[in-house]
């Protein structure tokens, strides 16, 4: 009898950095939701395998998760998700009535209603403060009756073998009659991470990108792999079943191509103040930073959506070039492969970026929780 894939329903899905690391992990990626319809968009390009549900989380019920994803009788292994973190983020306005910050229950709520073996909630370490106490422990206590809760485990993705600085909050717990017994240290650095730099990140990509590359097409440009290592081979191999834009796949593995190679049009004074900064220099007008080629790479951010302004984030410098780095770029910073594709435009783009887990983070991550499966 063939071994039973388990499945996750991944809520606050993003693009879906939590998702890969899900998926190369060996879980089943049965069903995801978003509010963000452009995220979706992306998210189902990725992951044509699995139901897609634009909405709102707070709306829906562990009843009408199972009646849109279709697995009546049939037990969920996890639900995993990013609840959105602005409200509590040291970069926002840090604003405990911010309505979003109630997502963070809603996601208990369905766990709670669902009884999945296991829950993997990922925020920011601001969620951690004083301030947001009441948030996170009415949050956590829908679910303590039945799942060993572990405390708070913050990770920096750089330690997991990513070429970012980008840290988080994972909040995790399980039901014992389903999982072996687990404690922090389960998730524990593993021996084998090797340092991945920018340097390291970057290698194989174009460094002198035309500032007119603007349109899809034009972004589509050579990409080579850069070396043999867990990071480097997961740039173009470790495609799971079901998983990867066929299109993507195709023109890397035949043409050697990605795509979101698109520049951007500096004024003169711009590149002249961008080339004068040393590596890990702060521009003191956009506040950009230019990249360490021998360091990480800072928390990408992800700017704002239409409903707060629509602004871009500031983008880092590239080591080398004085202009800002592309989307392709920032993937590869933030441990995507390079048949990931995303929105066409840098905006949305940076945006479904930023905004995601690093998926060489979350496949280490998942591979401990999948092992410990009964």
């Amino acid at each position: 009898m063939p071994k039973t894939v388990p499945k996750v329903i991944d809520l606050f899905c993003g693009a879906g950095g939590l998702s890969l690391g899900a998926a190369r992990a060996g879980f089943e990626v049965a069903g995801a939701v978003d509010f963000d319809s452009r995220a979706m968009e992306i998210h189902a390009k990725n992951f044509p395998g699995a139901a897609h549900f634009t909405g709102d989380v707070a709306e829906l019920t562990a009843g009408s998760l199972k009646r849109l994803f279709g697995w009546p009788g049939e037990s969920i292994a996890g639900i995993i998700g990013g609840p959105p973190c602005q409200g509590f983020s040291n970069m926002g306005h840090r604003d405990r009535n911010d309505a979003r910050n109630l997502l963070f229950g809603h996601f208990f709520r369905i766990v709670n209603e669902a009884k999945p073996g296991f829950f993997l909630a990922e925020n920011v370490p601001g969620i951690l403060r004083k301030d947001y106490e009441p948030i996170v422990e009415s949050s956590l206590a829908r679910v303590s009756k039945d799942y060993v809760i572990l405390d708070p485990i913050k990770i920096c993705a750089s330690d997991y073998g990513a070429p970012t600085t980008r840290t988080r909050v994972f909040f995790f717990g399980y039901l014992p009659d389903r999982m072996k017994g687990f404690n922090c240290a389960s998730f524990v650095v593993p021996n084998d991470v090797t340092s991945v730099t920018v340097r390291d990140a970057l290698d194989g990509l174009p460094v002198d990108v035309d500032p007119h590359w603007q349109t899809e097409e034009q972004g589509w440009r050579r990409s080579d792999n850069p070396g043999t290592g867990y990071f480097a081979t997961r740039l173009r191999g470790h495609v799971p079943r079901g998983v990867g834009d066929a299109r993507a796949l195709k023109r890397l593995r035949n043409e050697g191509l990605s795509s979101g190679t698109l520049g951007t049009v500096h004024s003169p004074e711009v590149t002249k103040r961008f080339a004068s900064l040393r590596h890990g220099e702060l521009d003191g007008v956009s506040k950009a930073r230019r990249l360490d080629p021998d360091g990480y790479c800072p928390t990408i951010r992800a700017g704002t959506g239409p409903d707060r302004g629509s602004y871009q984030a500031v983008r880092p410098i590239h080591p080398i070039v004085p202009r800002a780095i592309t989307p392709r770029e920032g993937a590869r910073l933030q441990g995507f492969p390079d048949w990931f594709t995303f929105s066409p435009s840098k905006w949305h783009s940076f945006r479904q970026i930023g905004n995601s887990v690093s998926p060489i983070m979350a496949e280490r991550l998942m591979t401990v929780i999948r092992d410990s499966l009964h």
